[in-house]
């Protein structure tokens, strides 16, 4: 992560300053089975609380330094447009890491700005199906994870009690009850 000051002109003409924090693009998934979804619970350092998310996560810098925009050819196609190799292959491990959950399948929802108005980092969001578990292989960063899975109901009730809500993770559900039905799938496993 680096944190800039550009300094620039307004469009008035006027001098102004703007901090911009550059991070890693990420992966954010929605393990979904058994009519409902598998979250995650954190400490998160920044606001000093526990709470209640999907799986997310970047590679460090130096192995993914910024996940490609989607127009390459080393990846997937969904809806006209490609989805880089490397994009899939974090989206797996991340759900692996912070849940022990493998996928079957992974479906591309969409990409959103994390936090376009002071940052450049955007996100992946993946819907994932077929899901098996196993042991979950947590970062150190990771140790406090806890893990739940709820039905939709509980999901709502839960973001209507401020108990969900994570900005990527609410973007990441209204991409995934906004899409059409039989989406294709970016990857299948196996």
């Amino acid at each position: 992560m680096t944190v800039r000051e550009d300094r620039l002109c307004r469009a008035d003409g006027s001098p102004g300053l703007y901090g911009v924090v550059d991070k890693p693009d990420f992966a954010l998934i929605v393990p979904c089975g058994r009519g409902g979804y598998h979250l995650v619970e954190q400490y998160c350092y920044p606001v000093s609380g526990r709470y209640w998310e999907f799986p997310q996560g970047a590679r460090p810098r130096e192995d993914a330094p910024h996940l490609p925009e989607g127009n390459g050819g080393s990846g997937v196609r969904e809806a006209g447009r490609d989805v880089p190799a490397d994009v899939v292959a974090v989206a797996r491990a991340e759900l692996r890491e912070e849940t022990g959950l493998s996928a079957a399948s992974l479906t591309w929802l969409g990409r959103i700005r994390a936090a376009h108005g002071y940052s450049s980092q955007r996100c992946h969001v993946f819907l994932a199906e077929g899901l098996t578990r196993h042991a979950p292989r947590r970062e150190a960063t990771e140790a406090d994870m806890a893990q739940c899975w709820v039905d939709a109901g509980t999901l709502d009730r839960m973001i209507a009690d401020g108990r969900f809500v994570d900005a990527t993770s609410l973007a990441a559900l209204t991409l995934l009850r906004g899409r059409p039905r039989g989406g294709d799938r970016v990857d299948e496993d196996g």
